[in-house]
């Protein structure tokens, strides 16, 4: 391990992924993240979906009310496309600086993503229009064909989908979310600037074989599920290559542990109450730590034509104690690496 470098002093970084939920639930994460970021691309796969202008409106402000008094934390709002979405609803909402971007769920590809697309051609009308904004379009890149197998769908859509699509639309800007393969990586490499890629924690520490250590490890599922060692290693040659398109999106994803721990569990991984602690202890594994800052305060806003954040954060080489649960009783979410010591700890 190279030598230690402590504190480090980072712009304050931005998550470009991230699952607040709702209700009880938002109430609970959402502090983590504000702990941590200032600006936040929120997800809105609720039920029923953020797929118009009021809906995301409202969903920004129950964030809003949940943040405690005084807070600086911006949620930056997404619309769920939908087969039938409108692009004039699309501009507007963007237009009045209600959304940001707008997100590509495939049909059935995660969780809460059965409103999502089914077929690409109707939703060209709407990717036109973005294109023309200048608006991001965010892909769960993932195909759902059945026959095609867990760990390839990433690849398979690459091929299927994102390729033909970026050459039907060159001019679409485009974020390639939580990629987890070499493929990916390599083609957001080959790319031009309009296509970036967000990469979560967790994918840079577990590979496929952790889910199944000792026994299944249902806290360690989430989708895109994990993939072999050598895809976790292009993503951290990835992540501190000091490459500008790719940064920092957790993906942090709660579920109640009752709905982790059952016979047919939920996908997603509870990254949120230390992902910049992991972040940190992947570039200093790397011999990178004068990347993280790149990588996690500056690629971002640069992608989504933002300023990079004024204030300033420090994480200090000071072990501590990741927490078993967050919460009490049933509504309890266990955060990835629960009981484990890291090394890295934000100062706050």
């Amino acid at each position: 391990m190279p030598e230690n470098i402590d504190p480090i002093t980072l712009r304050r970084p931005d998550d470009w992924h991230v699952h607040l939920r709702d209700g009880v639930m938002l109430a609970a994460v959402l502090p983590f993240t504000i702990r941590q970021f200032a600006r936040a691309i929120v997800m809105p796969n609720l039920v029923p979906p953020v797929a118009d202008v009021a809906a995301a409106y409202a969903y920004r402000e129950r964030i809003r009310a949940a943040l405690p008094l005084g807070s600086d934390f911006a949620p930056l709002m997404t619309c769920y496309l939908t087969d039938t979405t409108e692009p004039e609803e699309v501009a507007r909402g963007y237009e009045k600086g209600v959304f940001t971007a707008v997100k590509l769920y495939p049909a059935w590809a995660t969780t809460n993503s059965a409103f999502g697309v089914i077929d690409y051609d109707r939703i060209t009308p709407v990717l036109e229009c973005m294109a023309g904004l200048g608006m991001p379009l965010l892909i769960h890149g993932e195909v759902t064909d059945p026959e095609v197998d867990v760990f390839d769908r990433e690849s398979v859509f690459i091929d299927r989908v994102l390729d033909p699509l970026r050459r039907r639309l060159p001019e679409l800007r485009i974020v390639l979310e939580h990629i987890t393969t070499k493929e990916a990586v390599d083609y957001v490499t080959s790319a031009g600037p309009n296509l970036a890629a967000t990469i979560t924690a967790h994918h840079l520490v577990i590979n496929r074989n952790a889910i199944f250590a000792g026994g299944i490890r249902p806290h360690l599922y989430c989708l895109p599920i994990a993939k072999r060692e050598k895809h976790r290693l292009a993503l951290r040659r990835a992540a501190t290559s000091g490459d500008e398109r790719f940064f920092l999106g957790t993906d942090s994803a709660p579920h109640a542990f009752p709905t982790k721990e059952t016979a047919c569990g939920c996908a997603g991984i509870f990254t949120a109450p230390c992902a910049l602690e992991i972040y940190a202890e992947v570039f200093e594994e790397e011999a990178a730590l004068d990347r993280l800052e790149a990588f996690a305060s500056l690629n971002g806003p640069q992608f989504y034509r933002l300023p990079p954040n004024d204030a300033r954060i420090t994480l200090r080489r000071e072990s501590f104690t990741v927490p078993q649960r967050i919460g009490e009783g049933d509504r309890a979410v266990v955060p990835f690496r629960a009981g484990e010591t890291l090394r890295w700890r934000l100062q706050v």
